[in-house]
């Protein structure tokens, strides 16, 4: 019982509640166009599993993270199992980015995004009164490089924005000149340009096409994109509520479980729900930002910015292109999407974070009352 007490002194309302909202409402969602189908009830079963991972991780002290062993041990294996999937991997669409278990599927692409951020964050935490030096800068990079290399190659290039993304975030957060700056985002430009002539696939070419100029074909590549944005605007202030979205329910709506949930929730839900949704998200980034300024070590703080950074980039881009403003990736909504990888990934992240929080604040209060009795 007094687990259970100390569980909920140190998940604080104002993470838990938004989480569990979008959680319940990504779950509303999906109920109103599979019914009863198998999608709903793995999905249920997804959250269970992910709030039980949440609430393990809290309890946990994660000062073992620390240690360079443990830090290259887990990049280590999960850049193993990334290789793998080129073996044993399922082909889904054109990419070979999943492991098939019975009826369950793996993305190891999840776990590897938290794996960067533990890696950077270990790595910065040591260095970063000398991030100046363009030298860190470079062997971060690299450390991003390895398992981007190994994404794109899937081809999943989505998931390969992320993980350039939380490597950029996480710099930016770390400390970095603005020469140092415009020399990355060359290297990116460059980068990309050599990406499009060598590793892009003809789809991955025609998204980026298609998000230049989304109504150009609207009866192919820029069919997910037009159809989402009708879903979105048609919701209208108030939606047309749970179950009436025909959009979804008439099957125009591609992918309305996964990649386009955001628009299938707001025509259901409305201009209303989708603002409320938002603000629910907000809540949970400016909670992390929270705990990343009041954190107990630089490692606990960049390890914090680098989920929020995570995050803010899945939010960021899955909405973008649910609403017309970025090219079709991919990418699920945080929480909501249909998945248990993803899923599962996310609030082992949340439950990281609330554990160094709790604990960096039992060692302050520890600390206080020592120094105030005179023991420090």
């Amino acid at each position: 019982m007094r687990s259970f007490l100390s569980l909920f002194k140190r998940i604080e309302a104002a993470l838990f509640i938004p989480l569990f909202f979008v959680l319940i409402a990504g779950l509303l969602t999906m109920s109103s166009f599979v019914g009863q189908d198998a999608y709903f009830w793995k999905q249920g079963l997804f959250i269970i599993i992910g709030l039980g991972v949440f609430c393990a991780a809290s309890m946990f002290e994660y000062r073992f993270l620390k240690q360079t062993q443990v830090v290259v041990s887990i990049y280590a294996f999960l850049l193993f199992v990334l290789s793998l999937l080129f073996v044993l991997g399922r082909v889904t669409k054109g990419a070979q980015s999943w492991f098939s278990v019975g009826g369950l599927s793996f993305q190891p692409s999840d776990l590897m995004k938290l794996a960067l951020i533990i890696v950077l964050a270990k790595y910065f935490s040591r260095r970063h009164v000398e991030i100046a030096n363009i030298r860190h800068i470079i062997v971060s990079g690299v450390y991003a490089l390895i398992p981007f290399i190994l994404v794109v190659l899937q081809p999943d290039f989505g998931s390969a924005m992320v993980l350039f993304a939380i490597w950029l975030g996480m710099v930016l957060v770390s400390g970095i000149s603005k020469k140092h700056l415009l020399i990355v985002f060359g290297v990116g430009l460059l980068s990309f340009l050599l990406a499009w002539n060598l590793v892009f696939k003809p789809y991955q070419k025609a998204r980026i096409i298609n998000f230049i100029d989304p109504l150009q074909d609207i009866r192919g590549t820029g069919y997910n994109a037009y159809q989402s944005t009708i879903a979105v605007g048609s919701g209208g202030l108030l939606g047309k509520g749970i179950g009436y979205g025909t959009q979804s329910r008439l099957n125009f709506l591609p992918e309305y479980k996964t990649d386009f949930i955001f628009a299938a929730y707001a025509e259901e839900w409305g201009f209303i729900g989708a603002i409320l949704l938002l603000l629910f998200y907000f809540l949970i980034l400016f909670k992390l930002a929270s705990y990343a300024l009041i954190a107990d070590s630089t490692f606990e703080a960049l390890f914090t910015y680098g989920v929020l950074i995570w995050f803010l980039t899945h939010i960021a881009i899955n909405i973008g292109m649910n609403i017309g403003i970025m090219p079709v990736t991919g990418i699920p909504l945080p929480l909501m999407s249909y998945g248990g990888s993803h899923l599962v990934a996310e609030c082992l992240a949340l439950g990281m974070v609330v554990g160094m929080h709790a604990y960096a604040r039992a060692g302050h209060k520890y600390h206080m009352k020592n120094e105030f009795l005179g023991l420090e």
